[in-house]
């Protein structure tokens, strides 16, 4: 059963919350993080990607990035642009974008758990980005980002939380980025007691994004673990800072593919090898995205074409392989094109349906050979998954909106 616990979060003051605020570390590059925090010296970017306040010839794993941001995240406890609570919180975060309301539950989550596969994964993580979030937590002694988790929803969390949110005022309220943030500390104890209670009795956790800062926070415990023998569990090192929304809340966008080459096919002979496959016809120019599983669009030479799986074609009983970004793999971006390995080819790109099936136009009209937009991965699927113990094909899922960084931090040392 799962373990979800309060902690003392160092947290910005009212005032401070809209600029300390910031997107995830691993959604923006070095450039355009520089200039999403020109002129704010107290975006908690300075502390996610303190490289931008070295100049450009320091690479990003250098020592003196790391030194940088436990530096920056020093100035602003310093400062009192973030300071701790004094007893351990839970912390509810409703996330409002385009009229849908998410609301998740901040606290920690056992390392054990995630050791034990209580709290289950979808996603294979790399080592080099494992290691540069290791050294970011090691050195800072804490958790900047959250871990984005899910669960079957529990109507009683459900309705304990909601209860808690028309009682009291929130201690911020903003809107980033189009997405209204909101967030209610519970200081209650009997609330975090009836919340932890709950959840206890929650079979899975699942990891909806997040894969690599849990997996280096998982590592940072094991490291600290071996250093004192003598650990009790108790430590703040053995959790690490999550935020637990119910599934039924959630929203999958579509993650499409860019191809840079067609392989040396024309447009005409490669319409012709999806033929073996799918049905192809001219989609809708007022309406081209795919409309439901096992379909997908195509852009190719200024045209939008429409594909149907034909029927046969995909292995239903297994939920890897009946995923539409693995049946778009093994027919199409496998066998076609050549690209057996999206994950480390350079003939392949990955854009976040966020931005729309205009961006994959405009990126074909700009050069680039063709783009497939695609359904949507359900939550249904990813739980499922999770369930079998399988992982997903890379770029499966793109959850919006994003979780902002620099709201909660979780001291691993804290007393």
């Amino acid at each position: 059963m799962a373990v979800f616990k309060p902690f003392r979060a160092y947290r910005p003051t009212a005032a401070y919350a809209d600029k300390v605020a910031a997107l995830p570390y691993d959604v923006m590059n070095s450039d355009e993080a520089r200039r999403a925090a020109f002129g704010n010296p107290y975006s908690f970017l300075h502390v996610d990607k303190a490289e931008i306040d070295l100049p450009k010839t320091v690479g990003l794993y250098d020592d003196r990035v790391y030194e940088k941001a436990a530096e920056n995240l020093s100035k602003l406890i310093s400062a009192d642009v973030l300071v701790q609570d004094a007893k351990p919180c839970f912390y509810i975060y409703a996330q409002t974008r385009l009229g849908r309301v998410q609301t998740g539950l901040v606290g920690c989550a056992s390392v054990d758990d995630y050791l034990q596969n209580v709290i289950k994964k979808h996603e294979l993580t790399r080592a080099d980005k494992e290691a540069d979030r290791i050294r970011h937590v090691d050195t800072l002694d804490a958790n900047t980002g959250p871990i984005f988790l899910t669960y079957r929803g529990v109507p009683a969390v459900t309705e304990m939380l909601e209860a808690y949110k028309q009682a009291h005022d929130a201690v911020y309220d903003f809107t980033a980025d189009g997405v209204r943030q909101q967030v209610w500390v519970v200081a209650d104890d009997a609330v975090t007691d009836a919340l932890a209670a709950q959840l206890a009795a929650v079979p899975a956790l699942y990891i909806a994004d997040g894969h690599h800062r849990a997996a280096s926070a998982v590592r940072v415990a094991e490291m600290r673990r071996e250093a004192h023998p003598d650990y009790t569990g108790r430590e703040e090192f053995n959790f690490f800072l999550s935020v637990l929304f119910p599934a039924e809340e959630l929203e999958i966008l579509d993650y499409n593919r860019v191809i840079r080459d067609l392989g040396g096919l024309s447009p005409a002979a490669f319409l012709e090898k999806l033929e073996a496959d799918f049905t192809v016809e001219k989609a809708p120019a007022d309406s081209p995205a795919p409309p439901r599983r096992h379909t997908f669009s195509l852009y190719l030479a200024g045209t939008w074409y429409a594909l149907a799986l034909k029927d046969g074609r995909a292995d239903e009983a297994d939920p890897v392989q009946a995923l539409d970004v693995s049946i778009l793999q093994n027919l199409v971006i496998g066998p076609v094109l050549g690209i057996d390995d999206p994950r480390r080819s350079d003939r392949i790109d990955f854009v976040g349906g966020i931005r729309g099936l205009s961006e994959l136009a405009r990126r074909v009209d700009g050069g680039e050979a063709a783009a497939f937009a695609m359904f949507p991965t359900s939550l249904t699927e990813l739980l499922a998954i999770a369930d079998a113990g399988r992982i997903m094909p890379p770029k499966s899922t793109w959850f919006e909106p994003k979780l902002l960084s620099g709201l909660f931090i979780h001291k691993l040392s804290d007393r």
